[in-house]
């Protein structure tokens, strides 16, 4: 949510400057800033999203340099924009380095240069002569090294993204200079030690995005005086002590994420005064004690994620009428003793209900419109009944997590034509179910299957080729039979196999060597003979994944006999 807001922000911010420089160009580009423009793309080894390949002639603000924008009168450079159509494209990339001569365009008002994947090295000390830059967007490249402290010397600067890099270090003191600064994102890097003192300045910003690094310490009282805040995201780090109350001031705020972190304490009953707040996320930390009732009292909160702390009963009796537009709950692995799923869970337009290890026992929860139920993790609980309720009535669950409980029923109340058309991830896994696998002929959706600790039986189906999106299967710890399917290599984008510990015989079929993506199989136990398919990744596996079967052979286990004998005669 939070990068949605981020790129949603970028792009007005970049629009915006389009449509400052839509006038005519009169004046050809200074032959300066074109030669500048040139070393950079001179440090391009590869370029396939074929930016550079127009960047051609004479007048680099004729229209005709892709990314570049000039100032019509005086034929400077101000719009350096050059960001990659695909980011989940791996083939879509611009191989080099940052040219030190960008620094050179002492006009450029907006360097955006993002999503290129490849760009590498650090960022050159030059950028700090850029001192009319109001945006300098360089995420999700390669970049490698420090954060210059030379860096903060860019006096207009409103937005900085460096996220999504390889750097390093602690960040540096003197970004504290960006006095007009609105947002700031360094997420997904590699800094470490604490927020400096000097972030007390940036009293403008709106975007702060810490995330996904290795910054530690307190969480400095002085975040809360930075009262325009509205997206705050320390996840991912390794701060510690307590939430502070002062962000309870941050009276602005609409996502605050302090997930995965070593923070401890109460949560602050104070934090109900976010009276603007959608999303809350405090996941994965050491907090204690009990929810505090004020969080029943944000009207606007829709997302709340408290799961993997050690919070303790009773939950809030407001919540039965507070928090009215609440579509996500994750309350997963805490020290709830809950024994039935909450009225005021079951009763409301949830889309999202995560209450894994609640202690929880009985028929799974009836929820009173459980057609708007997009994912649900009930897994780690007693559960022992109400897998066909569940199923015939949610009809748009995506995600249904109900492992590690004592649920009884057949698989087909789970797999069958009917949830095929929206299930895309099912682990009811360490359970009781029993059956066998159904035809899989219409499950072209489903991207993760985990049956495995059941009473399942039966042959794996032909028809599991149609799966075309699974990543993950996992059968292992059954009474399967029969032999595994050729089919099975049809599966293209398989990830992670296990068919261990079940009765399955014959060969494995060398169709499976065409599964790229293959990172995990797990073969051991079963009746399998004849040799391992030598190729890739199949023979690179180690032994255990092979043990304990009829009569495998070839690498990485011993050599089959006839190869041996065959061996030995040539000698």
């Amino acid at each position: 949510m939070h990068h949605l807001k981020w790129v949603f922000n970028l792009f007005l911010l970049l629009t915006l400057f389009a449509l400052i420089r839509t006038e005519i160009t009169t004046t050809p580009c200074s032959e300066t800033d074109r030669l500048s423009l040139l070393d950079f793309k001179a440090r391009i080894l590869k370029d396939t999203t074929d930016t550079m390949s127009t960047w051609t002639g004479k007048d680099c603000c004729g229209g005709g340099w892709e990314g570049i924008q000039c100032d019509s009168s005086s034929g400077r450079v101000t719009g350096l924009i050059v960001q990659s159509p695909s980011a989940s494209d791996k083939g879509i990339f611009m191989k080099g380095t940052l040219s030190p001569s960008l620094g050179r365009l002492e006009f450029l008002e907006v360097m955006v240069l993002s999503g290129l994947k490849r760009i590498e090295g650090p960022i050159p000390e030059s950028f700090s002569n850029l001192t009319r830059l109001t945006a300098l967007v360089l995420e999700d490249n390669s970049i490698q090294g420090i954060i210059l402290p030379s860096l903060g010397n860019l006096p207009l600067l409103k937005t900085l993204s460096l996220s999504g890099n390889k750097l390093e270090g602690q960040i540096p003191p003197s970004l504290g200079n960006f006095k007009n600064l609105l947002q700031l994102n360094l997420g997904r890097n590699q800094f470490t030690g604490p927020i400096p003192l000097s972030f007390k300045n940036f009293i403008n910003l709106q975007y702060l995005d810490l995330s996904f690094n290795s910054l530690s310490g307190l969480i400095p009282d002085f975040i809360g005086q930075l009262v325009n805040l509205t997206n705050l995201d320390f996840s991912n780090n390794m701060f510690s002590g307590k939430i502070p109350i002062s962000l309870s001031n941050l009276v602005n705020l609409n996502d605050l994420s302090l997930s995965n972190n070593q923070l401890k304490g109460l949560i602050p009953s104070q934090i109900g005064n976010l009276k603007t707040l959608t999303t809350l996320s405090l996941s994965v930390n050491n907090l204690s004690g009990q929810i505090p009732e004020s969080i029943s009292g944000l009207q606007n909160l829709w997302n709340l994620n408290l799961s993997r702390n050690s919070l303790s009963n009773p939950l809030p009796i407001a919540f039965s009428i507070g928090i009215p537009s609440l579509l996500s709950i994750d309350l997963s692995y805490n020290n709830f003793i809950l024994d039935t799923v909450p009225q005021w869970v079951t009763n409301r337009n949830l889309s999202t209900v995560n209450l894994a290890g609640c202690s929880l026992k009985g028929t799974l929860p009836i929820f009173i419109q459980p057609e708007i139920l997009s994912a649900i993790d009930l897994s780690d609980n007693y559960f022992t009944s109400g897998l066909a309720n569940l199923f015939s009535k949610a009809i748009n669950l995506q995600q249904a997590k109900l492992s590690s409980n004592q649920l009884k029923g057949n698989l087909s109340t789970i797999v069958n034509s009917r949830t095929s058309r929206f299930l895309e991830v099912v682990d009811v896994s360490n359970n009781q179910i029993s059956g066998s696998i159904p035809e899989l002929s219409n499950f072209g959706r489903l991207k993760e299957m985990n049956i495995s600790r059941n009473q399942i039986i039966g042959h794996i189906p032909n028809s599991i080729s149609s799966m075309i999106e699974l990543e993950r299967l996992d059968i292992s710890r059954n009474q399967i039979t029969g032999t595994i399917p050729q089919s099975v290599g049809l599966l293209l984008k398989l990830g992670w196999l296990d068919l261990s510990v079940n009765g399955l015989s014959g060969r494995i079929p060398a169709e499976l060597l065409g599964i790229e993506n293959l990172r995990h199989v797990n073969f051991r136990s079963n009746r399998l003979c004849g040799e391992i398919p030598q190729g890739r990744p199949l023979n690179v596996f180690k032994e255990v994944a092979y043990a304990h079967n009829l009569c495998l052979c070839g690498k990485p286990l011993p050599a089959c006999k006839a190869k041996r004998k065959a061996k030995t005669k040539r000698y």
